[in-house]
């Protein structure tokens, strides 16, 4: 009998939904698992070498590692640099993997002026800071359509920072400047902070102070390298940030839309401009990667099963 054409239609589809959807967002892996992730290779070396039981599985070419850290299941994996990357390569985990809670391990830029490099910084907040309209500059000054501009955050010369309309929602609903981290997590964080001891000295450099972790305040990411001291002064003045990186916001962003819980360690390498010298962050960015892992591991250590 030669089927109708709606149920060929039909046929073609559920053919098609079979052969397709698998390479689209093929589960890999059933096992509750934290998601500790790094954006480039120097940040994460010291967390791949804690992880025993280790098993690779390569999306394209993405490496994804599951194995377990300090007796926890976890899959360990670069987001690579900048946001479109870490959005990208997270919500690639979220979807071949159990994830039941994101860790960010990394560098970053210090903004807060009472932190010194090599510190540990754990931000409860994060906002993307060049999702923003660059205003049209005219004889009574730079100008933006209110229908454009949705934040009140002061602006940088022709730059004017922009809330984020999340999807699944319409333009009249109400945007976002921040991105939060899991107040559970931040509880554990906390209670971490206190009980971990971090580098002072890699090879022939030392720090100036001894490094500390610090739990609370803003974050801020962009596709940037910030090595800019007046836009340093601007975040934060304006955001508030103690940090600035290039991917914390992204993976936030993603995870409250996936609902998953998430949190960023960011040791400092540098000052983001700040400094009276040269950047920083080669000299720093070893001892920095090393201080975050540090932390995360005893982090992953003290959550609970």
């Amino acid at each position: 009998m030669r089927p109708s054409f709606p149920s060929l239609a039909a046929l073609i589809l559920a053919c098609l939904f079979l052969v397709v959807s698998p390479a689209l967002a093929q589960r890999l892996d059933e096992t509750p698992r934290v998601a500790v992730i790094s954006a480039f290779p120097p940040e994460i070396g010291a967390l791949n070498a804690a992880t025993s039981e280790q098993k690779t599985f390569d999306v394209h070419g993405v490496r994804f590692v599951t194995g377990k850290l300090e007796g926890k299941p976890v899959v360990v994996f670069l987001s690579g640099v900048s946001m479109v990357n870490a959005a990208m390569t997270t919500q690639m985990a979220l979807d071949r993997f159990n994830i039941t809670r994101i860790v960010f391990s990394g560098i970053a830029g210090g903004v807060d002026e009472g932190l010194d490099i090599g510190d540990v910084v754990v931000a409860d907040q994060w906002a993307q800071n060049l999702e923003s309209a660059f205003a049209r500059e005219t004889d009574k000054g730079f100008e933006v359509s209110p229908s454009i501009r949705n934040s009140t955050l002061a602006n940088y010369g022709m730059i004017y920072p922009r809330a984020i309309i999340l999807p699944g929602t319409d333009l009249s609903s109400p945007a976002r400047v921040w991105f939060p981290a899991d107040p559970a997590l931040l509880a554990t964080a906390r209670k971490v902070a206190a009980e971990v001891a971090l580098q002072r000295c890699s090879a022939d450099k030392c720090l100036v102070h001894p490094p500390k972790v610090v739990v609370g305040g803003k974050g801020v990411s962009a596709p940037v390298f910030l090595d800019n001291a007046g836009y340093r002064k601007y975040l934060r003045a304006t955001f508030e940030a103690r940090v600035v990186d290039m991917e914390s916001a992204a993976v936030a962003h993603v995870a409250l839309v996936n609902a998953t819980p998430f949190i960023a360690f960011r040791s400092l390498s540098d000052l983001a401009g700040g400094g009276a010298g040269a950047n920083e962050m080669h000299t720093f960015m070893a001892l920095a990667s090393d201080n975050s892992a540090t932390v995360v591991k005893a982090f992953v250590r003290a959550l609970p099963n």
